[in-house]
């Protein structure tokens, strides 16, 4: 009778194996469901938006005031006004506050808010993360410091490069100029024709749903809140993972763990060639290797055969 070999772990299996137990404790978390809705509350919220603050700023600035500069810079050039192709406003409340001034005297305060269409690349990191992930780009970079004052280790920038370049903030080695980045999408997805110049504060719009407007601008300030949550939940959970994993020198310890914690985890993960063989299954993935004008990294395909083992053990 043989003894079937136990599979020894090394460092590398033992992260793939963590990202196994990551990828679960992400799925069947409460907080990945509170990060997908607020995206969608967001999402749905921006569509409003976009109504309202074209109704709010053609109120104060009608169409025809607009078309009539045009016409003045045609005939005058930049003597004939301002106009500028905006997605970026202050809206204002209607009705003052009183508040005191820097002697203490009394005095009437409007609130505002800053409502922009475009976005940062922080917002853009959060919104865009399991996208980030699936590409083997690391989301979590800057959530996982603790922005103290300590040094951030090379690790952090070179994260930090990747999710900028990607996103369309850093570095574009696009020759052609055609490649629309999700950062070119956000500032051109909604602009309105304002009259004045680029300076988005040189003018406040009064509006009766300046709330509606404040609660929009909280509703993208969610989204990372949300992935911020997401994050140190599964993280601490990792950190005594990683800590017991350590300790495991063959596969079927890791096993045993999973099956107590209903986490589905095969030998086969630990195989990338089977892994990749999965990727090569996949109508989808197979498509984009064939057309992709630059060779993938040993980094993304990793993350994709990841990504489809994760969707079979789903389906089985």
């Amino acid at each position: 009778m043989t003894t079937e070999k136990r599979q020894t772990l090394n460092a590398d299996k033992r992260k793939v194996i963590a990202d196994v137990f990551q990828s679960h404790f992400e799925d069947n978390s409460k907080y990945k469901k509170q990060h997908t809705d607020a995206i969608t509350n967001y999402n749905l919220m921006r569509e409003q938006a976009k109504v309202k603050m074209n109704d709010l700023v053609r109120f104060h600035q009608p169409q025809e005031d607009v078309d009539t500069i045009r016409r003045m810079i045609g005939k005058y050039n930049d003597s004939g006004g301002d106009l500028h192709h905006d997605n970026c406003f202050y809206v204002q409340s209607d009705t003052p506050r009183m508040d005191k001034d820097y002697n203490g005297n009394p005095k009437q305060v409007y609130d505002e808010v800053q409502v922009k269409f475009d976005a940062d690349c922080n917002f853009l990191t959060s919104y865009y993360r399991d996208e980030l992930k699936a590409k083997g780009i690391d989301a979590d970079y800057d959530v996982r410091v603790d922005h103290s004052g300590k040094d951030r280790n090379p690790t952090y920038y070179k994260a930090e490069t990747n999710v900028r370049n990607y996103l369309g903030f850093g570095g574009r080695n696009d020759e052609s100029g055609n490649k629309l980045y999700h950062k070119d999408e956000w500032e051109n997805d909604f602009k309105i024709w304002v009259i004045g110049t680029s300076y988005c504060h040189s003018r406040q719009f009064q509006t009766k749903d300046y709330e509606w407007f404040n609660k929009f601008k909280s509703a993208q300030e969610n989204v990372i809140m949300a992935h911020q949550n997401l994050f140190a939940y599964v993280e601490r959970k990792m950190e005594k993972l990683r800590m017991g994993l350590k300790s495991y020198r063959y596969f079927d310890q890791a096993k045993e763990l999973a099956d107590k914690l209903g986490v589905v985890l095969n030998e086969s993960v630990l195989n990338e060639s089977s892994s990749m063989a999965l990727s090569i299954y996949s109508p989808t993935n197979l498509a984009d290797l064939l057309t992709d004008e630059v060779e993938q990294t040993r980094e993304e395909k990793i993350a994709i055969a990841k990504q489809l083992l994760r969707e079979q053990q789903s389906v089985n």
